[in-house]
């Protein structure tokens, strides 16, 4: 059977279960969860990502609690010294995120389901994978997840890039797990790079191509001079669950398929 009563600190274990029809189990979500938009109405909101309201949750008589990441270690610590059982996940990689669906799924009683999900998920990957596949070329692609400071893109990310016909400029910093040691000290590495695409997912703000064609020097990036500057919204991408292997991947895919196609910049 496994658990009936889960709360979800994070959007992609809300999403998953979703997905697989055990959406019944969930009884509290966190506020910033988007996808599927009937949770927001559904479900209450008893979570941001680096707080939660422990005396909420407690009142929801939760018997499994699932988060992401050290970042909600503190929330697990007080919900675990509360007697709460608490699953953190801390997966960074397109396999992590498929690997994390089965095991969701597995938890909750709902294994084949999930692999099935999974398996489709996967296929479509690489369904996007052999259409890049077959572009004319390949592009240098900056990906920044904030603007002050500007932080460069996680694992999962890159990895969607290169899935997409791209190539991630940073791809050393996105092996690293925490934002803050993705922080460009020399912006400036950005026009020594000279990435063709830019894309920006400031974490839930919304992205000025503008502000950043006009950085000191930007001028001479080849994204800049020919305005391929896009924004991929960060619910479909910076969320290590579904959403970046569907939508987010599909958006990239489409700004470098324009690019390889030498199709005029879109706004």
């Amino acid at each position: 059977m496994g658990p009936r009563r889960i709360v979800c600190l994070t959007e992609e274990p809300t999403e998953v279960l979703y997905a697989l029809g055990e959406q019944d189990r969930i009884v509290g979500i966190s506020g910033f969860t988007v996808r599927p938009p009937i949770a927001r109405k559904d479900k209450p909101k008893v979570s941001a990502f680096t707080s939660a309201k422990i005396g909420e949750i407690l009142k929801l008589e939760p018997d499994f609690v699932i988060g992401f990441s050290d970042i909600q270690a503190d929330i697990a610590a007080d919900l675990v010294r509360r007697g709460v059982e608490v699953w953190i996940s801390n997966h960074r990689s397109v396999a992590g995120i498929l690997d994390y669906i089965r095991r969701l799924g597995a938890l909750v009683g709902a294994a084949d389901k999930a692999h099935a999900y999974a398996d489709g998920l996967q296929r479509g990957l690489a369904a996007i994978e052999r259409e890049a596949a077959a572009l004319p070329r390949r592009p240098k692609i900056y990906f920044e997840e904030w603007d002050e400071p500007p932080i460069t893109g996680i694992r999962w990310v890159a990895e969607l890039i290169r899935i997409a016909g791209g190539d991630d400029i940073f791809p050393e910093r996105a092996l690293e797990p925490l934002a803050k040691a993705r922080i460009l000290e020399e912006p400036d590495e950005v026009i020594r790079r000279a990435p063709d695409i830019i894309l920006g997912s400031w974490c839930g703000k919304k992205f000025r191509p503008e502000k950043v064609a006009a950085r000191p020097g930007w001028h001479a990036i080849p994204a800049v001079r020919n305005g391929h500057l896009h924004e991929v919204k960060s619910p479909v991408i910076l969320q290590p669950g579904p959403a970046a292997l569907t939508e987010g991947v599909a958006e990239i895919a489409r700004w470098v398929r324009a690019w390889a196609q030498g199709a005029p910049p879109q706004r």
